[in-house]
Order: structure tokens, then C-alpha cells, then sequence
């Protein structure tokens, strides 16, 4: 069965616990890029993987070698201080390349 991972920070992922989701609490770029490393290592078993958006800038080329692939859906949520705009910008961007025109612009 595939699963679905969080990653960013303590205060922004340990909620998605409860649901029963994979947590990766992390404290930096650095951190957070070895997790995304584990996350989509051989053999990984996730379907889709959120990212908060404040980590983006620093895993930046990690997170674009997914963007053409079915899984794992990398899809960037904000933090605890609220969105930056990144993740609504990568997801009009995916459904551009999808459908040809960009449908989510009023």
C-alpha cells in the first residue's frame, strides 16, 4: 500500500501525526533534504509527499526532478507562519503542462 509523507517543520508536521501520515520533523535545508532523500530512496513506498513550502528555495532542484514523474506527487504546503505562494505557483505550473492552458485563473 502507498503512503504519504510530510515534511518540514516540528510545528507544521507533527498535526499531520495524528492522521496517520509519515512525519519528518526537520529543522533546515539540510535536514530536510536528507529526508526528502529517504523519502524517495529504492524502494520507497510513497505515493505523494508534502513539502512546507519555506524549504523549497534550498531543495529547489531535489523537488524538480519529480515534477515529470507519476510518483511521488511532491506538492508543497505552507508552514506555521502561512503561505509564500510557492506551492499554489508549482500547482497552476502542473496543471498548465497537463491540460495546455492554465484552468485554475478565474
Amino acid at each position: 500500500m502507498l503512503k504519504i509523507a510530510v515534511i518540514g517543520g516540528r510545528e507544521t508536521v507533527m498535526g499531520f501525526k495524528a492522521l496517520g501520515l509519515d512525519v519528518y520533523p526537520v529543522a533546515g535545508a539540510e535536514e530536510a533534504r536528507k529526508a526528502l532523500r529517504s523519502a524517495t530512496g529504492e524502494g520507497s513506498e510513497y505515493a505523494i509527499i508534502y513539502i512546507e513550502e519555506n524549504l523549497t528555495r534550498e531543495l529547489g532542484r531535489e523537488i524538480d526532478k519529480f515534477k515529470d514523474v507519476p510518483t511521488p506527487a511532491i506538492i508543497l504546503i505552507p508552514g506555521r507562519e502561512g503561505s509564500t505562494g510557492l506551492g499554489m505557483n508549482a500547482l497552476r505550473a502542473a496543471v498548465e503542462r497537463a491540460v495546455g492552458t492554465n484552468i485554475l485563473d478565474e
